[in-house]
């Protein structure tokens, strides 16, 4: 079972539903919006969502909806950084003038939290996804993505591509807002896995393939089971001096980096599997015009 934000044929109207396992979708009733859905204690959440796998009122055939991106209304999508070694090495691989910071912070106390998006900004999958004009290497990162409600609760697992340039972080760590948050560089989706259907999420398999035309140029796999933190301590820290009154999404770090001098350009297709939770695909773009033409 599955969560997911969709439009039907003939409607302009966003609307959140539960995907079962027969592919067919059933509209959450009474449900705004997924916003809403993450201002309930879990426990309510998940009552809501399955009275309506109980009820198994009017569905719609998964091929016959338009999936959008799982983040709406005042839902943030945050984003935590060197919660792998692997993320650490390519850090401190490509800093220039302060390669340390990187490895401190690994270990440090405290993780690295930062804003990655607001809902307006994230693509689904299936929408484009851009690096900058000014970037000199740009990367996917794939990461599980923790949805959290209004109540620090872990609600749900879904997939992020915090796409990164690593050029421009590389230069100072200070640029980091340049280099992670821009229109084009979150997809999150396609879906969210409830956290209750997820029996160990320490034991995630990811998969990135990077490919144009078809074949493929870079590919590699991971596991949630190499993080450095726990989600609840990544979720504590986000939580600790802030509120998400409609949840927020939590992208935990990424365990694949391709390696210089690799750079996404424009006709890459970034693919992300994360088996229990789905598969998230976006076709790359390069620059704020193209960008502003594809999504708009």
């Amino acid at each position: 079972m599955h969560i997911l934000r969709y439009l039907s044929p003939g409607s302009a109207d966003a609307r959140v539903g539960v995907l079962m396992a027969d592919g067919q979708v059933a509209e959450l009733d009474g449900v705004a919006s997924l916003g809403w859905l993450w201002a309930l204690p879990l426990e309510h959440l998940r009552e809501r969502v399955e009275a309506t796998l109980a009820l198994r009122g009017p569905t719609w055939d998964l091929a016959e909806l338009t999936v959008l991106a799982p983040v709406d209304d005042r839902t943030e999508v945050w984003a935590c950084g060197v919660t792998y070694e692997t993320s650490r090495e390519a850090r401190v691989e490509e800093s220039e003038h302060a390669p340390d910071i990187y490895a401190r912070v690994y270990d440090a106390e405290r993780p690295e939290l930062f804003f990655k998006s607001a809902a307006w900004r994230v693509a689904g999958s299936g929408q484009p996804i851009a690096v900058r004009d000014d970037s000199a290497v740009s990367v996917p990162e794939p990461e599980v993505a923790l949805v959290v409600n209004a109540f620090g609760e872990i609600a749900g697992y879904t997939i992020c591509d915090d796409v990164s340039s690593r050029s421009i972080e590389g230069e100072n760590p200070l640029y980091l807002p340049q280099a992670k948050s821009y229109l084009g560089a979150c997809a999150v989706g396609p879906v969210i896995r409830p956290a209750w259907e997820v029996a160990d999420p320490y034991a995630l398999a990811i998969e990135l393939t990077i490919s144009r035309g078809g074949v493929v140029e870079w590919t590699g796999t991971a596991s949630t089971s190499q993080l450095h933190r726990r989600f609840d301590e990544l979720v504590e820290y986000l939580m600790r001096a802030d509120i998400h009154p409609d949840g927020a999404v939590l992208s935990t770090g990424t365990c694949l980096v391709p390696p210089a001098p690799f750079t996404l350009e424009e006709g890459h297709t970034v693919r992300i599997t994360v088996p229990e939770v789905g598969v998230l695909e976006n076709p790359v773009v390069r620059g704020l015009a193209a960008m502003k033409a594809a999504r708009w």
